[in-house]
C-alpha cells in the first residue's frame, strides 16, 4: 500500500515538471519571436505626468515605481488608464490605486 502511494505522488511529481517545463519553453520560444521592448525614460515620462500635481515629490515618487514595474507611463496628467493596463493594475494595500 505505501509503495503504490509512492509511486502515485512521484509520477504526479513528474507530470507536475514536465508541465512546467512545457510551459517555459513555450514562454521561451514566444519571446524570442517578439523585440525585446526598449526601457522608456521614467524620469521624464512621469516628471511629465506629475507636472500639475498638487504633490509633485509623491506624485514622481509612485509614478517611478510604476514605470519600473510596467515601463509604461500613460499620457497626459491624469487619465488615460487604458493605455497601459499594467499600470492601471497596481493597487496599495488598501486597494486604491497606486499609480497617479
Amino acid at each position: 500500500m505505501a509503495v503504490s502511494k509512492a509511486l502515485i505522488a512521484s509520477l504526479l511529481i513528474s507530470l507536475l515538471l514536465i508541465q512546467l517545463v512545457h510551459a517555459d519553453q513555450l514562454v521561451t520560444s514566444a519571446s524570442k519571436g517578439a523585440a525585446p521592448q526598449k526601457k522608456i525614460d521614467c524620469g521624464g515620462a512621469c516628471a511629465a505626468r506629475c507636472r500639475l500635481s498638487s504633490r509633485p515629490h509623491l506624485c514622481k515618487r509612485a509614478c517611478g515605481t510604476c514605470c519600473a514595474r510596467c515601463n509604461c507611463v500613460p499620457p497626459g496628467t491624469a487619465g488615460n488608464q487604458e493605455m497601459c493596463p499594467c499600470y492601471a493594475s497596481l493597487t496599495t494595500h488598501g486597494g486604491r490605486r497606486k499609480c497617479p
